[in-house]
């Protein structure tokens, strides 16, 4: 549990379709509170649907979204660590979310993957570098963050990948 930082301009755009893109606008002073409530959960709608279609069961799924901090709330039950990592990261690696506060639990605890935020210039090979000390070891990291990621070369500065134990 706790907050996770990610960078709010880079990501997925689920927000440009419908009402759910006005949610990530600054409130007009004339919107009313019934207003911001529903752009906000049209913004959560679209992340849990988002979540749904990488096939991440969580069982008492629960997403909230406010736009004034750019924060995603998510809860619910994983049942491992792997998926709670992904289902964060379906929240975080969305266009104009900042932060994702998480109150997960797991049905079966796993050791934490390590969290990297791609720089420009990287590729799969240097970040496993980095973390494995060999770049032969970069299918380890594409595979720990299937499916939202659909091929090695398409990761992209901002974007926040999950690197898991050796």
């Amino acid at each position: 549990m706790g907050m996770f930082s990610f960078i709010k301009e880079a990501g997925e755009k689920l927000f440009g379709i419908g009402k759910a893109e006005a949610a990530t606008a600054a409130a007009p002073a004339a919107a009313s509170a019934e207003q911001v409530a529903a752009l906000n959960q049209s913004a959560a709608d679209a992340i849990a649907n988002y979540i749904r279609s990488m096939n991440l069961n969580v069982d008492a799924l629960d997403v909230s979204f406010d736009a004034a901090s750019e924060t995603v709330t998510v809860a619910g039950v994983a049942p491992d660590q792997t998926t709670k990592e992904k289902v964060i990261l379906c929240c975080g690696n969305v266009s104009h979310v900042a932060q994702v506060n998480d109150l997960m639990t797991v049905s079966a605890p796993e050791p934490e993957s390590k969290m990297y935020t791609v720089v420009k210039g990287d590729n799969l090979s240097k970040i496993s570098k980095e973390f494995y000390g060999t770049p032969n070891k970069y299918p380890q990291i594409f595979e720990a963050n299937r499916p939202m990621l659909t091929h090695p070369d398409k990761i992209y500065p901002g974007q926040v990948l999950r690197i898991p134990p050796a």
